[in-house]
């Protein structure tokens, strides 16, 4: 009985010590929540959540250019999550999510008696519920008060959010290595896929992460990843998540992960970067983290083109000035290569490659030298008199034979070759670090450019930048020469001049004194004396003629005519700043300094039949809400479908005061004029302005094409196009090559040069250096469309005249040829067509004392 009475007593001990603990504990938690309560954040917060989504770069039909910000994120919705991936993560994480109310007090029990037993606060206990509440509102550091804080957290976000809800933020914003937030960016950094095309291993691999994002990682340490990845599979199998055949497959599965980076599929970085500059200017640091979509209005596939076009030209200048010798030389280790030659099982046959054995050392000295314009690294390891062996990084292996670098005579300078190498050991020698090229497959010797280049292309009817390169790698180089380089256009410009003389009453048929000029210039201190290219004469030559073969002397006479100060005036009309061209006679050889973009919006106004249009290249801005926050409005050449109360016109003469200043790409509207979250309807068209008649546009059209049919482009013949107009240009000692071309859909400028203005070489003309560039873009972009040229205009007649004199041919005349003339402007048969002699004054120079003689 004793015994039974002392049993009773120790029991009703326990339950008075085991309510006073409840009491306590109930009221130290009341205690607790009173004192923390006050100071918790508002979950609210919660149901509106942001996440710092990088800013993403399209082009116009939707092919992603580019994506900057310091966090890869791929925000996805509950139902985009693939089930079985939110299974793992709640084996590896929080089991009983779908019951607890966001504390588990097993989990607390747990991690309590562990640190009974251990004396430290190891990470331990919480929920999916309370790492979101940390993750989201509070710091990683362990201490009692942010514990109790993350407790009371939870239980508010689970009274505010459904589990659901708790699930898809902690799914999108959990950290998972490799600047990885949410499954989402993981699945693309770690497997290069969206989360739905993930296997089950792939699966359990990303949900092991959030534990230890950098040791469980698979990049990192693999066999603690494969470890953890097993632990979170056996896990799902115990909880009924998979079924024994999908845990004996994924257990078995071998880690596919690789680091996989942003996956462009249009090649654009120089117009991105004008693109980040942008939305920075605008935004700030919220540009990378807002989660903005900017589309572009370049053309993926015409990117693409313009990059293999402008690279091409450019490898075939270096190829044709010599080969420069080897990057680097290094000594290669006699183990290492004995090694590697005794696993190579086959050698390739030439220009071949095949796989090899990777020789790690090998590979971590070509990871010093990275690829460059399509051009990898590569190591010479063997070489004789017929053939070369060469190491590609990772073991491929390429056979190189004389064919494979017929070009490679030595560099003397740049207008001197060596001759064409006989062997190849005298060539390659083992140790050195060369650059190769793969053409379809086939593989040779090549050289990294030093000579620069540039490519912008764009729509004439309204300005949009449908191709845009800015050099040949821009990680090599960021400067962009479309924008930023000040380059002289030579001939090039020579169009702008000839305009503003039909505008002045020249036509076609005039004939101009091709003969020497001599010009006494203060300002140059002496005695100036230009020639043609070819140091010849033609005497009187038509005006069209002029053009068609670059005249020199033609250009000079006609500038001296027309004026100095009209000709400047007059250049405004296509976008050129006068105060940044010259104010003398030169201006008629292109001795400016002019931007390939000013050139291209220059021609645009010769392509769209006389219209000025403002080069752009951002379509539109999404906010991360999905909201249109910027749509262009560019200005368009929309005749003859232009309302007539809308269209805009400019008259001959004065010029509009709005047509002058330089022609830079300006997309955004005044900062401040479009505010955050602002929404704006497809506005309606704004018609571009006249700034030359249609008949000067079509006259000078067709002389440019017969630039083209007869004149220094004849080559771009072989793209069998009669739509096609355009001009050279090559500047003294050959230290610019230019070509600008169009047809009324697509005005493309292709320009060649150092950037430190080295000449090119004694033949480097813009017919040889530019114009195969703007040739190879062009005949991508334009095939299998139409032709585009514009229609003859009203007030354009043509006739036949006397290709001799310019004058009215007489009936019957054998030689008679077609000319286009203003109606008025024909010329008479007993009138001289002639009205720019040799013995004229030079008009409206500015501060020069000239003399033509």
């Amino acid at each position: 009985m004793s015994a039974m009475r002392l049993i009773g007593r120790i029991v009703r001990w326990l339950l008075i010590l085991i309510a006073g603990g409840a009491t306590v504990g109930a009221l130290a938690a009341a205690f607790a929540y009173l004192y923390f309560a006050p100071n918790l954040p508002d979950v609210a917060a919660l149901r509106d959540v942001q996440y710092q989504v990088p800013l993403k770069v399209y082009s116009a039909d939707g092919k992603l250019v580019a994506e900057y910000g310091e966090k890869r994120r791929d925000p996805l919705r509950f139902d985009q999550i693939p089930p079985t991936l939110v299974h793992a993560f709640l084996a590896a994480e929080d089991a009983n999510f779908y019951e607890h109310p966001g504390v588990s007090i097993r989990g607390l029990l747990r991690a309590t008696f562990e640190l009974i037993k251990t004396g430290q606060k190891r990470q331990g206990g919480s929920t999916i519920t309370m790492q979101l509440a940390r993750n989201f509102f509070l710091s990683d550091k362990k201490t009692y008060s942010r514990k109790i804080r993350e407790l009371f957290l939870a239980l508010k976000i689970e009274k505010a959010l459904t589990k659901d809800q708790i699930l898809e933020i902690y799914l999108n914003k959990i950290y998972l290595g490799n600047r990885a937030y949410g499954v989402g960016a993981a699945a693309h950094v770690y497997y290069g896929k969206n989360v739905k095309d993930l296997s089950v291993a792939q699966m359990a691999m990303i949900a092991g992460l959030p534990k230890a994002p950098s040791a469980y990682n698979p990049i990192a340490d693999p066999s603690r990843a494969l470890e953890r990845r097993g632990y979170v599979l056996t896990r799902m199998h115990d909880l009924g998540f998979i079924d024994r055949t999908q845990y004996q497959q994924a257990m078995q599965a071998p880690i596919t992960a690789s680091l996989h980076g942003t996956d462009i599929e249009a090649p654009a970085p120089y117009l991105a970067e004008m693109v980040r500059q942008e939305m920075y200017n605008r935004y700030g640091d919220r540009a990378y983290t807002d989660g903005f979509k900017v589309y572009t209005t370049i053309l993926a596939r015409d990117q693409i083109d313009a990059v293999h076009a402008l690279r091409n030209d450019l490898i075939a200048y270096t190829e044709r000035h010599g080969y420069r010798g080897p990057e680097a030389k290094v000594k290669l280790d006699a183990g290492a290569l004995k090694a590697w030659r005794a696993d190579l099982t086959r050698m390739p046959a030439a220009g071949a490659s095949a796989s090899g054995q990777a020789v790690p050392a090998w590979d971590a000295m070509l990871g010093r030298y990275a690829p460059v314009g399509g051009l990898p690294a590569a190591l010479v390891v063997a070489s004789g008199d017929k053939t070369a062996q060469v190491y590609l990084d990772g073991g491929q292996v390429v056979t190189l034979d004389l064919k494979d670098m017929s070009w490679a005579g030595a560099y003397i300078s740049v207008n001197r070759v060596g001759p064409v190498p006989t062997r190849v050991d005298a060539l390659l020698k083992p140790g050195d670090v060369i650059r190769v090229r793969d053409e379809q497959g086939r593989w040779s010797l090549a050289q990294v450019p030093k000579v620069a280049g540039a490519l912008v292309s764009l729509n004439p009817r309204n300005g949009a930048i449908v191709a845009l390169v800015g050099g040949f790698d821009y990680y090599a180089s960021k400067f962009n020469r479309v924008t930023q380089a000040l380059r002289q256009p030579g001939s090039s410009f020579k169009p702008f001049v000839y305009s503003a003389a039909l505008h002045d009453g020249y036509t076609p048929a005039t004939l101009v004194n091709d003969a020497p000029v001599v010009v006494k210039d203060s300002a140059l201190e002496g005695v100036w004396r230009p020639e043609n290219y070819e140091r010849n004469f033609n005497g009187p030559t038509r005006l069209r003629l002029g053009l068609v073969h670059s005249l020199n002397l033609v250009s000079i006479r006609v500038l001296q005519s027309i004026g100095i100060d009209y000709a400047l005036k007059y250049a405004s009309r296509f976008g050129f700043d006068p105060a940044r061209l010259p104010h003398n006679l030169t201006l008629a050889l292109g001795s400016a300094s002019v931007t390939p973009l000013e050139m291209a919006t220059g021609y645009a106004v010769f392509a769209n039949g006389g219209y000025r249009v403002k080069p752009f290249y951002i379509e539109r801005i999404v906010g991360g809400d999905g909201s249109v926050l910027y749509q262009a409005q560019p200005d368009t050449v929309c005749e003859p479908d232009c309302p007539a109360s809308a269209a805009a016109t400019a008259p001959a003469a004065p010029l509009p005061a709005d047509t002058t200043g330089p022609a830079v790409a300006t997309p955004l509207p005044p900062a401040g004029t479009l505010a955050h979250g602002a929404t704006t309807s497809v506005p309606a068209i704004k018609p571009a302005m006249r700034v030359i008649s249609a008949g000067n546009a079509y006259q000078m059209t067709s002389m440019m094409k017969d630039v083209i049919r007869m004149g220094t482009g004849r080559a771009a013949l072989r793209l069998h196009r009669a739509d096609l107009a355009g001009k050279t240009g090559t500047t003294n000692d050959q230290v610019d090559a230019w070509f600008s071309g169009f047809n009324s859909d697509l005005v493309t400028t292709a320009w060649v040069g150092f950037d430190g203005n080295q000449p090119l070489g004694h033949a480097e003309t813009g017919a040889r250096a530019a114009l195969p560039m703007w040739m190879g873009f062009m005949g991508a972009a334009l095939a299998g469309k139409p032709e585009a040229t514009m229609p003859q205009p009203q007030g354009i007649v043509t006739v036949k005249i006397d290709p001799k004199t310019g004058l009215l041919a007489s009936p019957g005349e054998a030689d008679a040829i077609f000319e286009t003339f203003r109606e008025g402007h024909l010329p008479k048969p007993d009138t001289p067509a002639a009205v720019s002699g040799s013995e004229a004054t030079p008009q409206g120079s500015r501060g020069l004392t000239q003399q033509l003689y």
